[in-house]
């Protein structure tokens, strides 16, 4: 069992974030959030998610994935691309919330559909990609199957991923 060093719950082996108050159980320099904007100002995809000025951090050597990374919002049809960075957590942001997902999936009715603030995360490893539910309220499945929160489960090309209601297809390309 992972202590909690804010509130002192006991957390299941694997834990990231406290399931009582949300804060961080893993420290490491590689998660670090930034706040995602579309980009306008991009004229061949005004889609792909960027970070917001004054967010990064100090330049440090390039990191190259092999497979880049695009979600296909089922309901509504939009696609976010995501680039620069081989992880992602997704869930809502809610006022005085301390900790904030990667992607920020309110926009899409997340409230409704049953996204947690931290509900899940991809991660691109190579050519490999993965999903994790991070403990999330309502559950994540993959092509209707529910997964296990804290294990990883490979993704495809095509598959469709659901936070809680809220489903959006995998686009990958090598």
């Amino acid at each position: 069992m992972i202590l909690c060093p804010n509130c002192h719950v006991q957390n299941l082996p694997g834990a990231l974030f406290c399931s009582e108050c949300g804060t961080q159980l893993v420290f490491t320099d590689v998660l670090k959030t930034h706040a995602f904007k579309r980009n306008p100002s991009d004229a061949l995809d005004p889609n792909i998610l960027q970070a917001e000025p004054g967010t990064e951090e100090a330049p440090q050597a390039m990191e190259i994935y092999d497979a880049s990374l695009s979600l296909h919002l089922v309901e509504c049809g939009q696609v976010l691309h995501l680039a620069g960075r081989n992880e992602f957590t997704f869930g809502r942001v809610t006022e005085g919330q301390p900790i904030l997902p990667d992607v920020d999936l309110s926009p899409y009715e997340a409230y409704s559909q049953g996204v947690s603030r931290l509900h899940a995360s991809i991660k691109i490893v190579g050519q490999r990609v993965t999903v994790m539910d991070l403990g999330s309220s309502n559950g994540t499945r993959v092509n209707g199957q529910k997964i296990i929160p804290h294990v990883d489960y490979p993704l495809s090309h095509g598959d469709i991923v659901s936070l809680g209601k809220l489903k959006f297809q995998i686009l990958i390309d090598h």
